[in-house]
């Protein structure tokens, strides 16, 4: 039987970008069903502030029409961006929760690591519950509109590690692939002291990196409170059965 299990886990393969460290393609892996996720139509990334001419070229060349980007008003403000032929939306997901990591580093109170890592854990609860419209959003523009398009926020870590596992889920990939292509940011991101502020070492490692922890609070959510993805997807997230079939007919291979 051919299934994602049985197949060795690959770092998907993309272009790479000089000026976005974590640019990758999101295709490439196996469904649970055998089908393998088309390559070339949906690219996850940091910000697109810093890419160089040849990069804006290559974007061109591939096909990107649409950048659908995460950030919040100040992150946009911070790194703004435009790419000739390539529309942006705007999906604004505020970081508030690490805004209130630094507002509590800012005044002396410094958290443990523990206390970090629960702190990301509930940002990742928040994204299930509290975000769900902007990720149904950001679904249903991949049923919408042509392909090749690429998501990301500004490490393209958290707000996107959730866009893609979420994606990724729909497709109908294993959790197990799904988690692999999450960590691959550890890999991939080049930390950038000028986007993540002050703070002690040990929270900011925690911060500006991704632990398999954070997704897991993601999945247990919604579990526990939407009954399972298949629901998740259906309800809060917004998408009719047909449009969950519209987007695995437009990104998997036949």
């Amino acid at each position: 039987m051919n299934s994602a299990l049985e197949s060795p886990i690959h770092a998907p393969a993309a272009p790479l970008l000089e000026g976005a460290s974590n640019f990758r393609d999101v295709g490439g892996y196996l469904t649970t069903q055998g089908q393998r996720v088309r390559r070339g139509q949906v690219f996850r990334s940091d910000h697109l502030a810093g890419l160089t001419h040849g990069d804006v070229a290559r974007l061109q060349r591939m096909g990107v029409g649409y950048s659908l980007d995460f950030r919040g008003a100040a992150e946009c403000a911070a790194t703004p961006y435009g790419i000739a032929g390539v529309q942006r939306v705007a999906l604004t997901i505020e970081p508030t929760v690490i805004a209130r990591m630094q507002n509590l580093v800012a005044q002396g109170i410094v958290p443990t690591t523990e206390e970090t890592v629960e702190l990301m854990r509930e940002t990742y609860r928040d994204f299930v519950n509290r975000n769900a419209p902007t990720f149904g959003r950001f679904l249903k523009h991949l049923v919408e509109q042509p392909t090749p398009q690429v998501f990301h926020c500004t490490a393209g870590k958290d707000r996107t590690g959730f866009a893609a596992a979420l994606l990724l889920s729909a497709l109908g990939v294993d959790r197990s692939t799904i988690e692999h292509d999450y960590l691959l940011t550890n890999q991939l991101y080049k930390r950038d002291a000028r986007l993540e502020g002050q703070g002690h070492p040990h929270v900011m490692k925690v911060l500006w990196q991704v632990q398999p922890e954070f997704l897991q609070a993601a999945f247990e959510t919604v579990e526990s409170q939407h009954g399972g993805m298949r629901e998740y997807l259906h309800g809060a997230i917004g998408l009719s059965p047909q449009e969950v079939t519209e987007l695995r007919r437009r990104l998997l291979e036949d």
